[in-house]
């Protein structure tokens, strides 16, 4: 053990070891905030210093609040607990030396009382100087304890506050995850709505939407756009891709072309309804991306179909 280590006392051994074992451990773990560091080295100076004889008792009670400081960060070190329980733990070892600061004046000032019944006239002068730095430094020492009772206050106010902020932030995240699922249900009553990776896919039967090679909306189409327009509307009017796909009776090239008319024709009346023209993008599939087999009338008329994708990812 070294030398230094030999003159510090139980409490400051003990600490000085664990942080010391912390930091040999740690290297590759979480840097600690200012506010733990400067706690450790306040609780490091004051358990080295006179309070550990002079005030025991406080700087007992500063050792706690660093351990649970300590014991805050190993739990998460970005935790803002961590940093209130440094602040408090630095403040704590302050009024430690603090109180042990002033125990130590009183006892000067007690022996300059006793010494000043003996002193000579010549002496008085001298003694009275002694006497009224004393009293300064009482002074100064209560100006401390009450910046520490200051700061404990404010520590209690932020965490407060921040945990007003944090139920605000919770409410309004249910508030908005209800909003959305509301919209989700409305959706689901007037047409097929999947959540995928690429998105929330909202499919719309092209048997409903237009006629038989045809890519003019038919009045039942506009009707249930309006009601989709509608809902998107009230959700912020999120960015969409209108895809538009055909079965395989035909050509290829004819059938993409229809799928993008139909597309571009929802996409149209989308925006007729005041849904941001920005917000759309458009694409015709035509037969290249079933959802049945073309060998039935069945599985045709479910290829035939134009699909909304609400936020729309990278997937395609």
């Amino acid at each position: 053990m070294s030398s230094g280590m030999k003159n510090l006392s139980l409490p400051s051994r003990s600490l000085a070891l664990c942080a010391a074992l912390y930091a040999a451990s740690g290297c590759s773990a979480a840097i600690p905030p200012k506010e733990l560091v400067d706690a450790r080295s306040s609780y490091t100076r004051a358990a080295e210093g006179p309070a550990a004889s002079l005030a025991p008792a406080q700087l007992d009670t500063a050792k706690q609040a660093l351990s649970r400081a300590e014991g805050a960060f190993n739990e998460d070190p970005e935790a803002q607990q961590t940093r209130d329980l440094a602040y408090i733990a630095e403040r704590k070892a302050r009024e430690a030396e603090a109180a042990a600061a002033l125990q130590q004046a009183q006892r000067d000032k007690a022996e300059a009382e006793q010494n000043f019944k003996d002193l000579s006239q010549q002496q008085l002068a001298s003694a009275k100087d002694a006497l009224q730095s004393g009293q300064q430094q009482i002074e100064r020492e209560r100006q401390a304890r009450a910046q520490a009772e200051s700061g404990r206050t404010e520590a209690e106010k932020a965490r407060s506050e921040a945990e007003k902020a944090r139920q605000e932030a919770e409410a309004a995240r249910r508030e908005a995850e209800r909003v959305a699922n509301a919209a989700l249900a409305s959706l689901k009553e007037i047409a097929a709505v999947k959540e995928e990776k690429r998105g929330v896919v909202i499919t719309l039967s092209g048997a409903v939407l237009f006629a038989s090679g045809k890519s003019e909306l038919l009045p039942i189409a506009k009707e249930k756009l309006n009601q989709v327009a509608t809902t998107l509307k009230d959700q912020g009017s999120p960015p969409l891709r209108i895809e538009g796909h055909t079965d395989s009776t035909g050509s290829a090239q004819a059938n993409r072309k229809l799928s993008l008319d139909r597309a571009d024709a929802v996409k149209t009346h989308l925006i007729s309804t005041g849904f941001p023209a920005d917000k759309i993008t458009t694409v015709g599939h035509g037969p290249d991306r079933p959802v049945a087999d073309n060998s039935s009338a069945e599985g045709r008329a479910n290829n035939r179909r134009v699909e909304i994708i609400v936020n729309p990812t990278s997937a395609q």
